[in-house]
């Protein structure tokens, strides 16, 4: 995107395109996951039609998946970026595709991807195409709930009325999201994945994870780097895996050797699903997708939690997208904002560029708000999409209701700012989204009545979702009005309600 506005107007710079004037945009998408275990791209090709006063993804086509990388490492902790640079380069020339032609993408990290060092040597690998960029850092809750949304089980819940739970193992980690009617209700991440051990070519173990070394001690299992593992070890150790994974997703209450493994919060397990899919690199094993190994634990773990799965109850489905279901394309669209209902101070706070949204659960329609209450719904969304310790400014999308009079103002953005107190004390703006045409009077009571001392951006007319960021633009002195390019993660399910699927999995 050219982040300057032309006549008014948001441009397409490769074209010269006008969204104003367009009842159809078609864009190219890149998908990027780079985690502990694994990278890969998805490259697609999305049209946008509009719909009212903004464009909404019609059609995906996906025109390149990549092979899936196993990620490569300089040292147990650092990602060789060298090598990873040369595999992505690979990719674009297989699509057949210039990275100077990708109009918009999401950069998604995991796992040891995350840390600092190898962050910043992966933002090196797209700092050209930055700006057209949604880079996600994806922690535990995070991760949990794209493979929810990303493997169909969340929209699976709303076509067949269903409650679903996805199961998404990796290589470090299993993720596990309760989706009912297209949300996740219940998450959780435990210790349990197919690379927490890693074998070379001859059978020798030449990684070992701490969680590893904790299965292996549990069944008296001895395992070295450089060694060969006893035989019948590993067999022993992975059935105590799928032991302790499926306690996770059915027990409510779990042993303390298993609550030693969780990462977040235990399920509450107190109703079965009615369905259960899979995602992530051991799925493909469950669904016979894939034969051979990458000498790690994925073809034991898959048959083991598949065999106590199927003995369980609830049905198992085949998901939209199993080892893929976390990569995703990113659509943008543009909506101009009316300048008599906004607040910016001071106005050099704009540009503002892939700011994440948060959508909290704020009940803002009745007579008295509760600052706690407001408060609470912040920090748990926040949470939901691991951004509570206040790294980087959010949007909180709202939805008004009820009269302005002063009290209610007030709880209100002293409710926010308590739930963002962890933005806010780093010296983030408090930028926040509604959908009526209050923007203006909430933006000048934090200010003047509330006495917040951060910068304020305060918008209207816009309805966010989660998975949103934000691109809030700088003031047009002709109108009053700021440019807004809200970019979407798409899911490859987006389309996918209306679907029938296979109703079992042999």
């Amino acid at each position: 995107m050219n982040d300057e506005p032309v006549g008014g107007r948001v441009f397409f710079s490769n074209v010269r395109r006008s969204l104003e004037e367009e009842d159809e945009i078609r864009l190219v998408s890149v998908g990027v996951d780079i985690g502990s275990s694994t990278s890969h791209l998805v490259f697609s090709r999305l049209v946008l039609e509009r719909l009212d006063n903004r464009y909404v993804v019609s059609e995906r086509e996906i025109v390149h998946e990549s092979d899936v990388l196993l990620t490569p490492y300089a040292d147990d902790m650092t990602i060789d970026a060298k090598s990873l640079g040369a595999f992505i380069n690979r990719q674009y020339e297989m699509a057949l595709l210039d990275p100077a032609t990708i109009d918009t993408g999401a950069l998604i990290l995991t796992g040891v991807a995350v840390r600092r060092s190898n962050a910043r040597a992966i933002g090196d690998l797209f700092a050209a195409q930055a700006g057209k960029f949604v880079s996600v850092s994806a922690g535990d809750g995070l991760e949990t709930t794209l493979a929810a949304f990303g493997s169909g089980a969340a929209a699976r819940s709303i076509r067949e009325a269903n409650r679903v739970m996805n199961i998404d193992i990796g290589g470090g980690t299993s993720k596990i999201a309760v989706c009912e009617q297209g949300d996740v209700v219940e998450m959780t991440a435990v210790d349990v994945g197919a690379r927490v051990v890693a074998l070379d070519k001859n059978g020798v173990v030449a990684r070992l994870e701490e969680s590893g070394r904790r299965f292996a001690a549990e069944v008296g299992l001895e395992l070295e780097i450089g060694a060969k593992p006893a035989a019948g070890g590993l067999e022993r150790m992975v059935e105590r895996m799928a032991d302790r994974l499926f306690e996770t997703i059915s027990a409510p209450k779990l042993s303390p050797e298993t609550a030693a493994l969780l990462r977040l919060d235990a399920l509450k397990n107190q109703r079965e699903p009615d369905v259960v899919t899979f995602s992530g690199g051991v799925s493909e094993y469950i669904y016979n997708r894939q034969e051979s190994g990458f000498g790690d634990l994925g073809p034991l773990l898959a048959r083991a939690i598949k065999k106590r799965v199927d003995g369980w109850g609830p049905r198992i489905a085949k998901p939209d997208e199993g080892i893929r279901a976390t990569v995703v394309g990113a659509s943008q669209y543009t909506i101009q904002v009316s300048g008599s209902t906004i607040f910016v101070a001071p106005l050099e706070t704009l540009p503002l560029r892939n700011i994440p949204v948060v959508t909290p659960d704020l009940a803002l329609d009745g007579d008295d708000l509760d600052q706690d209450v407001i408060a609470a719904g912040v920090r748990a969304a926040l949470r939901r999409l691991d951004l509570h310790e206040g790294e980087q400014p959010v949007a909180v999308c709202y939805r008004w209701g009820g009269s302005a009079t002063f009290r209610r103002l007030d709880d209100f953005c002293k409710g926010v700012a308590k739930g963002l107190s962890a933005q806010l004390g780093n010296g983030h703006p408090l930028v926040l989204v509604g959908d009526g045409d209050i923007g203006g009077l909430v933006g000048i009571h934090a200010r003047e009545e509330a006495k917040l001392p951060n910068a304020i951006v305060s918008i209207d007319g816009i309805i966010l979702k989660e998975f949103d960021f934000i691109d809030i633009g700088a003031m047009l002195e002709s109108s009053g009005a700021v440019p807004v390019v809200i970019k979407s993660l798409v899911f490859p399910t987006s389309q996918a309600l209306g679907r029938a699927e296979p109703e079992k999995v042999s």
